[in-house]
């Protein structure tokens, strides 16, 4: 059969160009195969959970948390009250980025003896403000609980003294000494497990709908009219082998049962 010859006999093939999906069908082949979908998320967040307690360092969060006293605080007149605060507020973000300055952090590493430089310390400390407040939060991370501590300290006095010559300020007040935590802060065993979950989910999912998108054999009389353009007078069903060797002993047992009859 030349070319010109097969697409008159399959005009749907030349016109459609697209690819079709039966959303209903994808569908019932996603929900035949959901028993694999969820051992996969099964197995994927069973594999996060162990990938997370033999490769992942428990880091520990110890904080601490100060107050910087501006000169003139204790002034009677309200608005000098109201001016002070918003100034104060204002200078929070300054304060903050003494805390990680080279002078502080160089400081903390010579009173602690500690095996590291300034900008591996600086990676450990994170500094924060609620909105509207004039406390700092000063967090340090570490594998080490009690080092965790102790730097927190530690950091909490050097940027106190670096505020006090700097900024000119009256005090700075501890709001907060430093913690020592007794659980880790990260990592989130439950979270990393969710994430796994949904990501074997999510692949065993993809993976079965790629097969159901590549796979174009022809299974039903109405794929025949769909793809070929054929119109189908007739179908023969193929049994298994389990079903005609079945058949095959329920029509030799009747056989038999006919013969003794007679």
């Amino acid at each position: 059969m030349n070319q010109e010859n097969y697409e008159k006999m399959n005009p749907r093939i030349v016109e459609e160009d697209e690819l079709t999906i039966d959303l209903g069908e994808l569908f019932r082949v996603l929900l035949s195969k959901v028993h694999i979908i969820i051992l996969a998320a099964i197995l994927m967040a069973l594999v996060a959970f162990v990938g997370t307690k033999l490769f992942v360092t428990p880091m520990y969060t110890s904080v601490t948390k100060m107050y910087v006293l501006a000169k003139d605080e204790n002034s009677t007149t309200s608005s000098s009250n109201y001016n002070e605060l918003t100034a104060g507020s204002m200078l929070t973000k300054d304060y903050m980025e003494l805390v990680k300055s080279r002078p502080v952090l160089e400081k903390t590493i010579s009173v602690l003896n500690l095996k590291m430089q300034p900008a591996e310390l600086a990676n450990m400390i994170s500094v924060s403000t609620p909105t509207d407040t004039r406390i700092m939060t000063v967090s340090v991370e570490s594998a080490n609980p009690k080092q965790a501590k102790e730097i927190a300290d530690a950091v909490r006095e050097a940027v106190s003294v670096q505020i006090k010559e700097i900024m000119s300020v009256d005090s700075v007040n501890t709001v907060e000494e430093g913690n020592l935590p007794t659980s880790p802060s990260s990592p989130n065993t439950m979270k990393n497990m969710m994430l796994g979950g949904i990501l074997g989910f999510v692949i065993a999912a993809g993976i079965i709908t790629l097969i159901y998108l590549l796979d174009d054999t022809i299974k039903t009389p109405e794929d025949v009219e769909n793809y070929l353009g054929l119109n189908v007078l007739t179908s023969v069903p193929i049994q298994s082998g389990a079903a005609k060797s079945k058949k095959a002993k329920h029509q030799r047992e009747s056989r038999k049962a006919v013969q003794k009859r007679r």
